[in-house]
């Protein structure tokens, strides 16, 4: 797409009330992370489910990928002002692992924090971590993830195209690539990037990149 032609679409995504403020739409998919990309042997890959649950459990890549699966369609914000829209994936929803009974948490479970390759952490609430719209995505547009992407699985926060100004909706950093496993938490523990400045809560539509003056 030219640029007239991703002006154009930009400004019918704004009309739509669809594009956050501070936010231009790209038709790419820019690649962003701190550190290597990981490779994998996948016969010794394993998944933790941990902290405030029940019981601990530990998957294969062969079990992650008998886990029940869906496919969502989200718009996607980065914090470096970049919006795409309207991006497919398919992966791992929370609540179906709550609902089947396969992962039971505590009652103290108020916190996620997704565990990812060279101990880089991110966290979410447990209501946002709930929602429809945060996958541990296997997919993208119908293919595996790429390994710029987080191969062999992410954490991917958006907000449907339908409710596109959710309140609720998070910068796309809050979804680790890589991740191995999820802790789940009493307390709030801010992670690689919250450490360095980033906004502990990350919400898209007040703009909330950084906390305090950066």
């Amino acid at each position: 797409m030219g640029l007239f032609g991703r002006r154009d679409k930009e400004n019918e995504i704004r009309k739509m009330g669809r594009l956050p403020p501070g936010q231009a739409l790209t038709e790419k998919f820019p690649v962003l992370h701190y550190g290597p990309v990981p490779s994998y042997d996948m016969s010794k890959w394993d998944f933790r489910i941990f902290g405030a649950v029940e019981q601990e459990k530990r998957f294969t890549w062969e079990e992650f990928q008998r886990l029940p699966m869906r496919t969502v369609t989200m718009d996607i914000h980065c914090v470096t002002r970049w919006s795409k829209f309207d991006t497919v994936w398919e992966g791992v929803w929370l609540q179906d692992l709550i609902d089947q009974g396969i992962v039971k948490l505590k009652p103290t479970a108020k916190y996620v924090i997704e565990h990812c390759e060279y101990g880089f952490t991110t966290n979410l609430d447990i209501e946002h971590f709930l929602k429809p719209t945060t996958l541990l995505a296997v997919k993208y547009n119908g293919q595996p993830l790429e390994p710029d992407h987080g191969y062999p699985v992410r954490v991917v926060v958006g907000a449907l195209p339908n409710q596109a100004q959710d309140p609720d909706t998070r910068y796309f950093w809050k979804g680790g690539k890589w991740v191995r496993g999820l802790e789940f938490s009493a307390v709030d523990k801010p992670g690689f990037w919250e450490q360095a400045g980033y906004h502990n809560i990350a919400r898209v539509w007040p703009e909330e990149r950084f906390e305090g003056q950066w």
